[in-house]
């Protein structure tokens, strides 16, 4: 069955509002965690990593409908997916760190984090569309 583009809108917006409660929440328990030299930094790069493998699974499934062809394929996949999130994520770091620096709070940084991540998953999908999950003859080499 053909998804149409309302269906992959909506997905894609519930699976990235999900990953963004996680990257959300573990920002919050790494602050919590720890309030030393670059806490607000480490929990920025522990908030990323948490979300990331849950999304690539639910996008390479329910977005794309991506089928890889063995294990190392899906290894191959996964870092050309992270590769693409370099560029994302630094549209979604800088928003977070402008507002952080900005405004001197908590919460308006996690303000800054929720607008940089809608922004960058706005991008990442474009990206991926046109070089991640596409069949091995449009694929750029990892």
């Amino acid at each position: 069955m053909a998804k149409t583009a309302v269906s992959i809108a909506v997905l894609y917006t519930l699976f990235a509002a999900f990953s963004t409660a996680i990257n959300i929440v573990a920002q919050m328990l790494s602050i919590w965690a720890y309030t030393g030299p670059y806490a607000v930094e480490a929990s920025i790069l522990i908030g990323t990593a948490a979300g990331l493998p849950l999304r690539y699974l639910l996008e390479k499934r329910y977005i794309f409908a991506f089928k890889s062809n063995n294990i190392k394929h899906d290894g191959q996949l996964f870092v050309l997916y992270s590769f693409m999130g370099v560029f994302t994520t630094a549209i979604f770091w800088g928003v977070e760190y402008a507002f952080h620096l900005i405004f001197a709070t908590d919460t308006m940084r996690y303000v800054g984090g929720v607008i940089g991540l809608a922004i960058g998953f706005y991008v990442k999908y474009q990206l991926d569309k046109k070089f991640v999950f596409v069949s091995g003859d449009k694929r750029v080499a990892v």
